[in-house]
């Protein structure tokens, strides 16, 4: 079974690969579908990661919006064709940077 520091390695993971796709670049994110499709995958797998932290390391790290990061997966997972991408790219040059951060934090002290 998966431990918290697996997933939390999940999650910096995906948004590694998301930066290396991206690299900043929203004109390139907004016309190369194969660039759209891979943040759109990492997301889920970082949603779908947070999905699975145990409740005493979300306890501990209240300040994380865990039911947000959630539901930007459950959002790309079940409502795939009408995702915004504006939304979507909002997300990850505002959000994922610091999440990225506590998620670095979160795995010095797991």
């Amino acid at each position: 079974m998966r431990d918290d520091r697996e997933r939390l390695l999940d999650i910096l993971e995906a948004i590694e690969k998301i930066e290396e796709r991206t690299m900043g670049d929203k004109e390139l994110f907004q016309r190369d579908e194969m660039v759209q499709v891979w943040v759109l995958y990492h997301v889920q797998i970082i949603g779908e990661a947070a999905g699975r932290i145990s409740e005493s390391l979300r306890n501990r790290y209240r300040h994380v919006p865990w039911p947000d990061v959630v539901a930007m997966r459950n959002l790309i997972a079940h409502h795939y064709f009408g995702v915004d991408l504006d939304q979507i790219w909002d997300a990850v040059t505002n959000d994922l940077p610091t999440l990225k951060a506590w998620t670095t934090q979160m795995l010095e002290d797991v």
